[in-house]
Formats: C-alpha cells, sequence, structure tokens
C-alpha cells in the first residue's frame, strides 16, 4: 500500500518535492523519484509484498513506468502465463507484464484493488479499481497534469482555494462528493472501475468496468446460490490472506468481522482482532459482544477504549488524513483503533466494509421496498397534494413524497440533507430534485441495463457511491495515516458480480437482513452470534461535540461566511441537541472546520 504521484509538464522542483513529500505516511519505507525535464513520476512504498528493495517503485522497463498503489491478489497465478522475464516476487512488476501482453485491457485480468498510473512513451493511464477501493485525484492547469493519491498532493499546485459548488451541493446530499468532484475547484477524482488516458494535453475517460454488465445465466435455485456464495467469499478471504507483513482484523459483535475471522482461522491464521469501546457510553459499545464473539470463535480480541477528550484531541489529525469533508463521525474513532493497531507493529488489516450493500443488511432497504409499493396505487393525486402541502423533515416524509410525486425514491444508504432541506438552509435557490444530476450516470446506466429490481438499484448505487467515495474513502485515509493496508474481503468484484447474477428476490423474500450471508454462517458461527442486532459503528460523537462545545464552530463560521439561514440553522443545532438529526450536524461540522482550515 503506497501513494502515488506524478507531473507531466512544467514543474518547479522544490514545489513538487514537497507536494510529493505530504503523502509520505502511505509509503514510509521507501521514496523514489524519476525525473526529468518534463516529468515527476514519484512513488512512496509501504511495504507488504516482497520488501526487498528490488520491487521498489516507480518500476521502469524500456520506456515504460510504473507507479501503483494496492494489492493484486491474482499475481502469482498471472505470472504463470505471462511470457516475462520477472526480476523481482511483487505484484507490481506482474501489472507491466500484463500491460505488454493485453494492452489497456490488462486491467480486467486483475483481482484486487489499486490505483494505477503507467506512462508508456507520452501516454499516461490513470486507473481507480473496480470498486474504488484505493482512490486517485488529478488536476491540469496551462504548464502540466498532475495526479496523487491524496488531495493534500495537489494543492500546493493551485493557484487558489476555491470552493466548488457541486462538491458542497453532494456533500450535504450523499455525506461525500460524488465523482468527480472534489471540494476544491480544479481537483478531480476518478470514480469507481473508471481509467484516464492523458496525451498531448489532452483527457479522455472511460469506464472499464460495471457491476451491471452480466453476461452469465441469473441464478435461480437458491442451493445453487448458497453453495456458489459460499465458495467465492471462502476464496476471496484466503486471498486476501497472502501476506508478508504482520496482519490483523477488526472485532465487532456482527456477522461480517466473524465471518472473516472464522475463515481466516480456518486457513490457520489465527489473527489479533481489535475492537472499541467508549467509555460511560455503553450503548455504543461492542466490546461485550466482541468479546463474546472472539471466545466462540477462539481468536485473540484486544479492546480499545476512547473518552470524550481522546475523541476531541483526534478531531483535528483525523480531517488532516481525510483532506476535505467526509460526513462520517465514526472516521475519528477508527482513526484512534488504527494508532493502537500500529502501536501493536500490524501493517495489514481486515475489514468487513461492502457486506450490507452485497446482502441488503441495512433494515432501510426493505423499508424502501416495502414503500415503493405504493408507486402502484392509481387514486394517489390527492396523496401527491398533501405530501406538497404538508411538509416535514422526517426521512418518511421525504419518501412518500417521492413515491407519490413519481420520482426516483431510493438515493443512496448515505441519503442526508434534501433538496428542500437545502433550499431553506443555504442561503442558493436549491429545486426539487436537483440532486438527482448527481446519481443521473449510475442511474441511466441501470434503467439501459436488463436488471430491472430495485433491489439491485439499491446495491449497485450504494456501492458506487456509499461505499467507495463515504467508507472507503475513511478506511483508506484512517488507515494510511498509520501506515497500515486495510482489506475488505467481501468486496471482491467476483463475489459482487456473482450476487448481481442471483435471482435478487433471493435476497430479500424472507425478509430477513442477510438472509443468504446468514444462512451459509449459521452452522458455523451460531445463533448466538447470527441473531444479534446490529449497531454499526456507532459512536458517541453528537454528545462529545456538545460537551467540549466545539459545536459552537459550526455559527462561527456561518458568522464568517453567511453560508446558511441562522435561524435555520439554529433548529438544526437544536434538534441535534434533542437527538434528532445528529448526523446532519456532524456533516456542518465536518464542513465549517474544512472551510476555517482552507479557505478564512
Amino acid at each position: 500500500m503506497c501513494a502515488i504521484f506524478g507531473i507531466l509538464g512544467a514543474y518547479d522542483q522544490k514545489i513538487a518535492t514537497y507536494a510529493f513529500s505530504k503523502m509520505a505516511h502511505r509509503g514510509p519505507d521507501h521514496s523514489g523519484v524519476i525525473e526529468r525535464g518534463d516529468l515527476f513520476f514519484s512513488h512512496q512504498r509501504l511495504s507488504i509484498t516482497d520488501a526487498h528493495a528490488r520491487a521498489n517503485q516507480p518500476l521502469q522497463y524500456q520506456q515504460i513506468l510504473l507507479s501503483f498503489n494496492g494489492e493484486i491478489y491474482n499475481f502469482k497465478t498471472l505470472r504463470e502465463e505471462l511470457a516475462f522475464d520477472f526480476k523481482t516476487e511483487s505484484d507490481s512488476e506482474v501489472i507491466i507484464a500484463a500491460y505488454l501482453k493485453w494492452g489497456v485491457d490488462f486491467v480486467k485480468h486483475l483481482r484486487g484493488m489499486f490505483a494505477i498510473a503507467l506512462l508508456d512513451g507520452e501516454k499516461l493511464y490513470l486507473f481507480r479499481d473496480r470498486l474504488g477501493k484505493k482512490p486517485l485525484f488529478y488536476m491540469q492547469d496551462n504548464n502540466a497534469f498532475y495526479f496523487a493519491s491524496e488531495i493534500k498532493g495537489l494543492t500546493p499546485f493551485l493557484k487558489k482555494r476555491e470552493l466548488n459548488n457541486d462538491a458542497l451541493l453532494s456533500y450535504l446530499s450523499f455525506l461525500a462528493p460524488t465523482p468527480p468532484h472534489t471540494f476544491y475547484k480544479g481537483i478531480e477524482k476518478l470514480a469507481a472501475g473508471e481509467y484516464l488516458l492523458f496525451e498531448k494535453g489532452v483527457t479522455k475517460k472511460s469506464f472499464y468496468y460495471d457491476l451491471l454488465e452480466q453476461k452469465d445465466a441469473i441464478i435461480y435455485d437458491k442451493k445453487e446460490a448458497l453453495t456458489q456464495l459460499e465458495a467465492l467469499l471462502e476464496e476471496s478471504i484466503s486471498l486476501r490472506l497472502q501476506s508478508d507483513a504482520p496482519m490483523a482484523a477488526l472485532l465487532s459483535g456482527g456477522i461480517d468481522s466473524a465471518t472473516l475471522n472464522y475463515y481466516a482461522k480456518k486457513e490457520g491464521k489465527n489473527l489479533q482482532t481489535y475492537t472499541l469501546g467508549y467509555k460511560e457510553f455503553a450503548k455504543y459499545d461492542e466490546r461485550a459482544n466482541a468479546t463474546e464473539s472472539a471466545a466462540i470463535l477462539g481468536i485473540p480480541n484486544r479492546s480499545v477504549e476512547i473518552d470524550e477528550k481522546r475523541f476531541i484531541e483526534a478531531i483535528d489529525p483525523t480531517f488532516t488524513a481525510l483532506d476535505e469533508p467526509l460526513n462520517d463521525p465514526a472516521a475519528v474513532p477508527l482513526y484512534l483503533l488504527f494508532e493502537a493497531i500500529q502501536e501493536d507493529g500490524h501493517r495489514v488489516v481486515l475489514s468487513g466494509e461492502g457486506s450490507d450493500e452485497l446482502f441488503l443488511g441495512y433494515r432501510q432497504y426493505f423499508e424502501y421496498l416495502d414503500i415503493e409499493k405504493a408507486k402502484g396505487l392509481m387514486h394517489k393525486n390527492w396523496l401527491k397534494k398533501y405530501f406538497r402541502s404538508n411538509f416535514s423533515k422526517n426521512r418518511e416524509w421525504e419518501w412518500y413524497k417521492r413515491v407519490f410525486d413519481e420520482s426516483l425514491l431510493f438515493r443512496t444508504s448515505g441519503d442526508k440533507f434534501t433538496d428542500l432541506q437545502k433550499n431553506m438552509i443555504l442561503r442558493q435557490n436549491i429545486k426539487d430534485n436537483s440532486s438527482l444530476q448527481y446519481l443521473e450516470p449510475y442511474r441511466s446506466r441501470f434503467e439501459a441495463s436488463s436488471l430491472k429490481d430495485e433491489s439491485l438499484w439499491y446495491s449497485y448505487i450504494d456501492l458506487n457511491l456509499f461505499q467507495a467515495e463515504h467508507f472507503l474513502t475513511k478506511l483508506d485515509r484512517v488507515s494510511m495515516a498509520h501506515a497500515i493496508e486495510s482489506r475488505t474481503p467481501f468486496l471482491d468484484h467476483k463475489l459482487a458480480n456473482l450476487i448481481f447474477r442471483i435471482d435478487p428476490k433471493l435476497r430479500y423474500e424472507d425478509g430477513k437482513t442477510k438472509a443468504l450471508l446468514k444462512e451459509i454462517m449459521l452452522p458455523k458461527l451460531g445463533q448466538k452470534i447470527i441473531s444479534r442486532k446490529k449497531k454499526g459503528f456507532s459512536n458517541p460523537y453528537m454528545e462529545y461535540l456538545i460537551n467540549s462545545g466545539k459545536i459552537n464552530l459550526i455559527e462561527e463560521v456561518n458568522n464568517e461566511t453567511g453560508m446558511f439561514h441562522k435561524q435555520e440553522l439554529r433548529e438544526y443545532l437544536k434538534s441535534a441537541k434533542q437527538g434528532s438529526f445528529k448526523q446532519h450536524i456532524w456533516g456542518l461540522y465536518a464542513l465549517s472546520h474544512w472551510i476555517k482550515r482552507e479557505l478564512l
């Protein structure tokens, strides 16, 4: 796991070196640079596979240069079919060999997580992995084209730091800016499954992967579905247990982390596991459940307790690691958890992201499926008028209003500020349904596909946005801030492809969350783990924010910017202190923190 960084065109060597150094945390083991008059091509390395110096990057072969961040789990298999004189035992060299054989289509042969910069003569290719685990940002000005693994590697080249309004609006709606937007005007990001070609000053982007492109037959038999799922799940976890560096795993009280650790133990890997706890806030604490799961599985577990002081002190370094606003209060405790994991010497961590989106693990998925039925009401004009004339901030009101308006109901599991809410709080004129522009590329592809069941839309948009731009952004930045590689076995593209081939009714017809996964794991984990109520990564962030007085930052920054209507903002703050709209307020706090740091 590493950082990639480069410039094609004219540049200042001192600024380039400084910008590159800002990502040293991602790769503390080696810093490599290839420089010439019109090129700065570099790599910060975290050694996981083949730690020998021979595998340091950038790698060069004839006129090809490679800087690669990630892991290719099938690289040993690929080596066997590639006619190439390999000099290393690394997965990086396999990428060059695969490119020489298959051209740009080499990326379709890779199984793993990656951000790749490959320069072939005057052609620069940038790739982001299929499900968006690894980040890749870029910008272009009159002098050069720049790319980096983190935004902080590009901001030194901005002549002026300006807020991108599309990033702001999509962030308020969906917890994170949607591709290609970032909060910095001029800096963009690749989407999951996308690649970019830069040649002679011109950029061109294309998607090389889309979950909707299913060519194999649909699986209607439940037994067959379970058999294939179990085999592929075990294979996916097994591939991600390969490491030349010390490995650990996260452990909550739920089925996802228990599944990963069960199969790791089956493979002979008795991983050290880590669990978060909160002093004086038992309702958010999963230590008791995790301890019980560890005992059932027969694996070691360490609990890490945090309190208000540690949480508040970690806000600044966490937000610095994230670079731009991300509406996920779990980023702060997760930052502290990875700090403890780093102290214990681990360099690789298994985490359970993706299971909820693939196996329908959120209860609200079933609520949406039920509400979708209201579209079929023949006499709904009165209801349409009623919801239009009786506004409510409650999310259920918005759901029914969308249905009776015949608008798109499900807009990611991260659906927070609605367009009408944004119109009320922002000093901008926001039209209802204007946020659909950020979902339109995905919705258009879905409607043009052969897949029609709306539950597949839920999974599709959540994997592309709720996961890739929200959860995986958080996981990548806070783990790499501590030079730790995070691996997510559920987010294997072959596993995702299989789930999209299964008759969608098999996922939800029993009315149970994660029905297929639970059926697979019940004989292995037992009823106690399987039947536990989902807690998620909840934490007392609002209590801490209020008690510390940090919440006042929102109004302080608004007094300087005038971004929000004061009275409406006060209503949200009041609601948050009473236990409602808490994540809305955390989102405004993260935004205010960034504005104060970057723009004021």
